[in-house]
């Protein structure tokens, strides 16, 4: 058997929590697929919820004033031995570098992370489709921060999709997913509509992985979400060894 040594992280007392989770004060009910459901993944996962944090300040208002909680919590979660962390919300993109700048795991604080490699995969005629959840509070300062050229994507938003907004961020305590799908596929279809040069679709907010299979299916379209970024981070830090045969 191999010999085992203990982390040199002196706040480290458990171990195999490979990603940490950054989570927003809400209260909507998050399904299988959601980031904020632990059962979302095949790996462990260790939440922390940073205080003052909801979507008034943050999606709304975009409180630069959140970056302290926000570092506090990712430095919480370092030193509980996550190898990476991540977040519940994509707009706390405004904090992406900071965080980064904070700890010493990789951090991924917003889907549209992969908004650069994803245009980089596709011809240079065809756009990148991302649907988010508030187009309105989608500022050019926010993709900036995470390296996204806005005249490389085309952006719509579940502004005005009734069951999608009382849910997510009215947060009325009721969530439809069935209606929620069908919000998103109408969403997801205007926009192809009028954009009909559209390569690849990006389904921003972490609340969309659980209907991703569904556009994928009606669109026949790559779709990355909030679980494609986390699955391959954790691709990264959690390497396997290949098994198979010679003969």
């Amino acid at each position: 058997m191999p010999v085992y040594r203990v982390d040199p992280n002196p706040h480290r007392v458990t171990y195999g929590t490979t990603v940490g989770v950054l989570v927003m004060q809400s209260r909507v009910p998050c399904i299988p697929g959601s980031v904020s459901n632990a059962s979302s993944y095949d790996f462990p996962v260790v939440y922390r919820v940073v205080k003052g944090l909801d979507v008034k300040r943050l999606v709304y208002e975009a409180d630069a004033t959140l970056a302290a909680p926000v570092i506090a919590a990712a430095q919480e979660l370092e030193r509980a031995g996550v190898s990476a962390i991540t977040t519940d919300c994509g707009y706390m993109a405004w904090f992406q570098s900071q965080v980064a700048a904070a700890v010493r795991v990789p951090v991924c604080l917003s889907s549209l992370l992969q908004a650069p490699l994803i245009r980089s995969l596709l011809p240079p005629d065809r756009k990148l489709g991302v649907v988010v959840a508030d187009s309105h509070s989608l500022r050019p300062q926010m993709l900036a921060a995470v390296g996204v050229d806005a005249s490389q994507i085309v952006v719509a938003g579940m502004n005005g999709r009734p069951s999608f907004w009382s849910a997510i961020m009215d947060e009325n305590g009721v969530l439809d997913s069935d209606a929620i799908e069908r919000e998103l596929l109408e969403v997801v279809d205007s926009l192809c509509a009028a954009n009909p040069t559209i390569g690849a679709l990006l389904l921003e907010c972490s609340e969309f992985p659980p209907y991703s299979a569904a556009v994928q299916a009606k669109f026949r379209l790559p779709v990355f979400d909030f679980q494609t970024m986390i699955r391959y981070v954790f691709s990264g830090i959690a390497q396997q060894p290949y098994r198979g045969t010679m003969y």
